[in-house]
């Protein structure tokens, strides 16, 4: 039943009336005597004795009164606690976010938010995979690349430049790439989160091709595959905030550099951009002034 229909009896024993109780509830009086006559006829029992002069609660109607005021007052509680949390930037947040991009790039953000904000307690799910976020309970997850669900609002971040690398061990023992058809003759370290059946996407000017690979290793984890690479395995997709110390101190070695790789939009995620608590407003805020590169 409507909580209106409780708070109009619980203000008719309160005031002594049907026209006190529906002046402070703001209705008429009529639609006062008909939400207490709806109550009883639900109840089954008579709550209120009424006169000319007064109305008085029955003793079942006295009782009723009092429990019926405890859940209302705790209903109350439990409504501004959660208004609360949309008012004030306070609360907590689950955020998911992919393993070396939290490593290499959000991290120190993070201690930053965390100063700003001191009020809102984060959890980071460290997930390289497409994260459920309603099923998973995620506040918001950023990803990494063209996103499919049109039903999630998205706020961009910036765009993640890929290169296309290997070792200097590997390419002494295997040869260099100069063209993309070269990589079928190579050992390819390939990330199973990206589009495409075993293709790499690579652009020459204005013409994008999706060259087939053999990839002698895959994984969907991006540390792995960096790793791999270090390690002389193959030639690798890999995003230039993981492995730019790498390229300038010599480890890995960038790749036919006249093929660019189209930039990966990287984006953060969430369900809903109206009904947001007060923490992800203080998130979104904080993440949209950032200048991440």
């Amino acid at each position: 039943m409507d909580t209106n229909v409780f708070r109009t009896f619980v203000s008719v024993v309160d005031e002594g009336s049907f026209a006190a109780a529906a002046q402070r509830l703001g209705i008429s009086r009529s639609l006062c005597s008909k939400h207490v006559a709806d109550l009883e006829a639900d109840l089954g029992v008579r709550l209120l004795s009424r006169s000319t002069r007064k109305v008085t609660p029955t003793a079942v109607g006295l009782t009723f009164h009092r429990d019926l005021g405890e859940v209302l007052a705790r209903l109350d509680a439990a409504t501004e606690a959660v208004r609360a949390t949309t008012a004030t930037q306070s609360g907590t947040l689950k955020i998911g976010s992919p393993i070396f991009y939290t490593l290499k790039v959000l991290q120190p953000y993070l201690l930053d938010f965390m100063e700003q904000y001191r009020d809102i307690r984060i959890q980071v799910v460290l997930d390289d995979g497409a994260s459920d976020i309603i099923g998973e309970g995620f506040d918001a997850v950023i990803r990494i690349g063209t996103l499919s669900d049109s039903t999630l609002h998205a706020r961009r971040l910036h765009s993640a430049r890929i290169l296309l690398v290997a070792s200097p061990d590997y390419l002494a023992r295997s040869g260099t790439p100069q063209t993309p058809s070269d990589l079928l003759r190579h050992d390819c370290l390939h990330y199973t989160n990206l589009p495409g059946n075993l293709t790499w996407p690579l652009r020459r000017g204005s013409r994008t091709i999706r060259q087939p690979i053999r990839a002698s290793f895959s994984s969907n984890n991006t540390e792995l595959l960096h790793s791999m690479a270090l390690n002389g395995r193959g030639v690798a997709l890999l995003p230039e905030f993981l492995i730019g110390d790498n390229i300038a101190d010599g480890r890995l070695v960038a790749l036919m550099t006249d093929y660019a790789l189209p930039d990966l939009p990287v984006n953060l995620v969430y369900p809903s951009g109206k009904l947001l608590t007060g923490a992800m407003r203080g998130f979104l805020e904080f993440m949209s002034a950032l200048r991440l590169t």
